[in-house]
């Protein structure tokens, strides 16, 4: 990793560390925009976190997605509810528009106008906060001119979802393959997710103490462990080859991966943690929720493995 995607971690993570404790994520998910909005204006204006994908000239800061890709990672090893993702996979939209509406990309990139791509009109991330809709159907983009949002209860509370009806639309050009894009980002922020919940998890082993022993001490824990960490390692590794070269096949082969590591781990430190796991006062539930409910978006694993089947058979 380059020096400065080093300095944009880092700088994230001190945000995250000051602002986004599980308390204060708790109380960001029960607002009523499902977010911190101050949070979320500090990583648009003290990190750009909104304007990384768009290009300088139109009032962003002329990153790649592998810079987008750093700071979605840090938000999901905290559960961060921001509209991130949403707001960067609209902005790639409208920047492959064949006439891009420069005005919308600067609110984007400012982060005073949130944005989303609708993928399935049921089911779209942060789509009751979005100012600025795109629908993308693997063909064709359709902006929403004039639409309604209604919020979708779900089981992951950290992550707000909507039911979209438009009302109008208007084509606004070829659809560039966002479900693919979509799918990479959604696996970073998996690992990210991912690899802190086994970060938990190996901490409560060392504090919790079983006939006067850590539980971790316990060949047995310690093998559990072991192997989760390759599968996050593992899984790791192939999204970031997505993310360095993006193609439907990488896309497949990273949201598969991540979902399987993801939930492999969740479910273990479930295990590991005990009873107190699944208690609302404890953060383990909210990476199990998160874990299985981020697996079902933008299309299951079973969905990523039959195009994965595809390109072999």
């Amino acid at each position: 990793m380059s020096e400065e995607r080093e300095l944009l971690r880092g700088t994230v993570a001190a945000l995250v560390e000051k602002h986004a404790s599980p308390a204060a994520v708790r109380q960001a998910i029960e607002s009523e925009r499902g977010y911190d909005e101050s949070l979320w204006k500090l990583l648009c204006e003290q990190v750009g976190a909104a304007a990384l994908v768009v290009p300088e000239e139109l009032g962003g800061a002329g990153g790649e997605l592998a810079d987008a890709a750093v700071v979605i990672e840090e938000l999901g090893k905290a559960l961060v509810p921001t509209p991130l993702l949403g707001t960067t996979l609209a902005e790639l939209a409208l920047l492959a528009a064949d006439q891009p509406d420069t005005d919308a990309l600067e609110e984007l990139a400012a982060g005073t106008k949130i944005g989303t791509v609708v993928f399935d009109r049921d089911v779209v991330i942060n789509g009751d906060v979005a100012d600025i809709a795109i629908v993308a159907d693997g063909q064709r983009l359709r902006r929403l001119t004039e639409f309604t949002a209604h919020r979708v209860d779900a089981m992951d509370l950290t992550r707000r979802l909507a039911r979209v009806e438009s009302q109008s639309d208007t084509e606004i050009g070829a659809d560039p393959g966002l479900a693919d894009t979509a799918a990479i980002l959604m696996a970073v922020e998996q690992i990210g997710a991912a690899a802190r919940c086994l970060d938990l998890t190996v901490e409560y082993t060392k504090d919790r103490v079983q006939f006067g022993r850590p539980i971790g001490s316990f060949q047995a824990l310690k093998h559990r462990m072991a192997d989760l960490y390759v599968a996050v390692q593992s899984a790791r590794a192939v999204v970031n080859d997505a993310v360095a070269e993006p193609s439907p096949t990488s896309a497949a082969l990273a949201r598969f991966s991540a979902s399987e590591a993801f939930s492999k781990v969740a479910g273990e430190a479930v295990q590991m943690h005990g009873g107190i796991a699944i208690t609302w006062e404890h953060d383990i539930q909210l990476y199990f929720k998160r874990a299985h409910g981020s697996a079902q978006l933008l299309g299951p694993p079973r969905e990523h493995l039959r195009r994965l089947e595809s390109e072999v058979l």
